[in-house]
This record gives C-alpha cells, sequence and structure tokens, in this order.
C-alpha cells in the first residue's frame, strides 16, 4: 500500500466509520444485546480458523525472535477465546449506559435541567499483540453506542483479521454496516499515522501498548487521546503489616502473570519490619524463579541479590524482575510513588488504620489498594464488567474504563416557554 493510498483509504474508511456510528447510536439495548450474543457465538464456532491464523502469527512471531511475554500476549488457546466469547456475553448482560439520566435538578424560573448519557461517536483504538482486545474494545464501544477504528499490532495482524471477520458476518447478520468495527487490512505503520490525522471522523484515540507507542500517538494526534501508559506498580509493607498477608499479595501481584500492566514492579519495605520480613519474601520470590534488585539496606538483609540503579526503580519489567527498596516509612514510601509518572497502582499493607486511610488520600494513581493485590487493578474484577483499558490520563476518565467512560453527557432542558429577556416582537 503506498503512502497516498494509505492516507485516502484511511480517511475513507473513518467517513464510513462515522457513517456507520450514528445508525449504532440509535440502536436499542436489546438489539446491541443480541448481536453482542451473536458474536459471542461465532467466536466459538469459528474457533479452529481463528486459532490456525493465530499459529501463523506465533510463528512469524518465533521467527522475528520477540521475547517470550509478547508471544504470551499474542498467544490464543481455546481457553483464551472461551473467555473472549464469555466477556462479550457479560457486556450484553450489563445495564445499557446510553440514554441514562445521571442527574437533575431544577432552576428558579421553572426549568428543569438533566445530564444525559450519550455515545462519544467514533473511539479509535491502536494496540499491541493481545488479539483479545480486538474483540473485547468492539463489544465495549458498540454497547456504548459507538463505532470503533481499531488498528492492532503488525505481529497479530492474521489474529485480528480472523476475528474482525466473524464481528463483521454478525453485523451483516443483523443488516448493519461493517464499517461499524472497522480494521484496515494493512501491516504499514503509516496507518497509525494516518488514523491520527482523522480529527474530523474519529472522536477519540486510545493507545494500548508499550510507552513508546503512548509517546507516539500522544505526541502526533490531531484528536483527544486518553493514554494507557505503563504499570510501574508499587506494593508498600508498613511496619505491622502481617507477613502472611504481604507475601501473599506480592507473589500474586508479581507472579500470577508477570507481563500485564498491574503487576508489581517495586517493593518498599518500611525498615522497621525489613528484617524479618525480606528473607522470608525473598525466599517465596525466589521459589518462583522472581530476580530481585535491591537498595544497599535490602542487600544488607538479602546479601545475595543483584543492587538495584535508580533505573530499576522506574522500570516496567513485565517480566520475573523486582526492584525492592527499605524505607524509613510511610512518608518516604509515598515520595518514592510520586517521583514515578505512570500513575497506575498501588497497595498498602498494613494493619494500621490511620496510615492506611493516609495513604489513600496522599496517592492519586487511578488504582489504591489496602490489603488486595494489584491484579485487582482490572475492570471486571472491580465490577465493571470489562474494561477497554486502564487510563493513566486524569481528563475524562481515570483508572479501569467501562462502559460509562466509553460516554458522555449532555445537558436536556425542558422548559414551558421560559425566555431570558422577554424582549417585545409584537
Amino acid at each position: 500500500m503506498s503512502g497516498n493510498m494509505s492516507i485516502n483509504t484511511c480517511a475513507e474508511m473513518a467517513r464510513a466509520c462515522r457513517a456507520a456510528s450514528r445508525v449504532v447510536a440509535r440502536l436499542n439495548s436489546d438489539s446491541k444485546n443480541t448481536l453482542l450474543l451473536d458474536m459471542a457465538a461465532g467466536l466459538r464456532e469459528n474457533m479452529e480458523r481463528i486459532l490456525s491464523a493465530n499459529n501463523r502469527d506465533i510463528e512469524l512471531a518465533r521467527q522475528a525472535k520477540l521475547s517470550d511475554v509478547l508471544i504470551d500476549r499474542l498467544l490464543l488457546t481455546p481457553a483464551r477465546l472461551e473467555a473472549m466469547a464469555s466477556a462479550m456475553q457479560d457486556i450484553a448482560a450489563l445495564p445499557d449506559p446510553v440514554g441514562e439520566i445521571t442527574k437533575t435538578w431544577h432552576r428558579p424560573n421553572g426549568l428543569t435541567v438533566s445530564y444525559q448519557r450519550i455515545p462519544l461517536g467514533v473511539i479509535g483504538i491502536i494496540y499491541e499483540s493481545r488479539p483479545n482486545v480486538t474483540a473485547d474494545a468492539a463489544a465495549l464501544c458498540f454497547k456504548a453506542g459507538n463505532a470503533v477504528f481499531l488498528r492492532g499490532g503488525s505481529e497479530a495482524f492474521h489474529s485480528n483479521q480472523a476475528i474482525v471477520t466473524v464481528l463483521h458476518h454478525a453485523l451483516e447478520q443483523h443488516d448493519l454496516q461493517s464499517a461499524a468495527i472497522t480494521m484496515p487490512a494493512s501491516t504499514e505503520r503509516s496507518v497509525i499515522m494516518d488514523m491520527l490525522n482523522c480529527s474530523e471522523d474519529i472522536d477519540l484515540i486510545i493507545p494500548r501498548g508499550g510507552e513508546g507507542l503512548v509517546r507516539f500517538v500522544t505526541e502526533n494526534s490531531r484528536i483527544p487521546v486518553i493514554k494507557h501508559y505503563k504499570g510501574v506498580c508499587h506494593q508498600y509493607v508498613d511496619y505491622n503489616a502481617d507477613i502472611h498477608m504481604a507475601i501473599d499479595l506480592l507473589v500474586d501481584g508479581k507472579c500470577s502473570r508477570p507481563g500485564v500492566c498491574n503487576a508489581l514492579e517495586t517493593l518498599l519495605v518500611h525498615e522497621a519490619i525489613a528484617g524479618e520480613f525480606l528473607p522470608r519474601a525473598a525466599a517465596a520470590l525466589s521459589r518462583q524463579g522472581v530476580t530481585l534488585r535491591g537498595c544497599e539496606k535490602t542487600r544488607h538483609y538479602v546479601p545475595d541479590i543483584e543492587p538495584a540503579t535508580e533505573d530499576d526503580y522506574y522500570a516496567e519489567y513485565l517480566s520475573l524482575t523486582l526492584a525492592i527498596k527499605v524505607v524509613a516509612g510511610l512518608e518516604e514510601a509515598v515520595s518514592h510513588i510520586e517521583q514515578d509518572v505512570s500513575d497506575h497502582t498501588e497497595v498498602i499493607v498494613t494493619r494500621d488504620y490511620e496510615n492506611a486511610r493516609r495513604f489513600l488520600s496522599l496517592i492519586n494513581s487511578s488504582v489504591v489498594l489496602v490489603n488486595a493485590s494489584s491484579r485487582f487493578s482490572d475492570g471486571g474484577q472491580l465490577g465493571l464488567g470489562a474494561e477497554i483499558g486502564i487510563s493513566t490520563t486524569k481528563l475524562h476518565a481515570y483508572g479501569p474504563m467501562g462502559l460509562e467512560s466509553l460516554t458522555t453527557q449532555k445537558f436536556i432542558v425542558t422548559g414551558d416557554g421560559q425566555t431570558r429577556h422577554g424582549l417585545p416582537w409584537e
């Protein structure tokens, strides 16, 4: 695909997506839910074809010597495909946010003013590796009354195209335009730049991927961007923490799935508990194959680990590596967390009620947890049903983005003939 063809095609596709969005916005809840259930059934019925396409992507990824973490993100299995289909069913079962009146008040002049949720329009999603995002994003955007313009990573090209083909078939079976779920059949990186210039037809861009992708989109987009930035997640173990609980949360947060954005990357430990906690924690993590890097005080208690550099404390490893720092107390832990720019997810493990309240008050990351694993920083786990991602941008949406985050609100004003100035006209 040439550069000019790419620009023209992308602009034309965005215009078609905009036209389709007007139809989607008018669908009632039953119509959207029935379509989502048919999409879920289509994923199950076409499982072999989707897995075959995914196998081709996996083979190419291995030839390109992509990391094991990226290959794990790329991999589809029958269980993961079933989870995608089940997620669509779950989204169908969620309350429809479109049309909801969220607030009503009455003015002294007799006007009644309300907020009503409406779709955003066309949402552009640029993402890497994970083909499950194709189905999840399409379903969430559609349930919230939006059309979606998808640009997946080139490494997942065949998987994404196979999934979109299934979704298009469901749309066509319901006499809806396939442009409601648009994905260019191109692996050219120039498509991303073309998307970012379609400001008249795409209302919002959500990048999901590595730091480089998010930075590129943010710096080049003519369309508003909600960033899903890197997750440098911290767990702070307070002076009187339950040690068994703290190790449980640490192992779960670091080891259950190290390649995801809500995995722990840095452990902060109060100096009063470090001597008892760190050797036990290090032993538990070592049994899981975790490489530890620590400050000088940490290495006093666990001498056989690697020394940590300053960069280690701001790294999103996405692997079985953990940075550890011993701190004087809550204030130093908070100060350390504030130096990180990701604002993703932070955990405190404590039996001190006031310290828990203070941590919640001082830390303004998108998700802050007390005595619970960082892995709960997830839309499904927090009761949103599903998520489009975890926003680290405070404007419009912050934290896990569910259906409501994919809508905006309009004012509805009703009166009985009120005028502002009452100018004579007869």
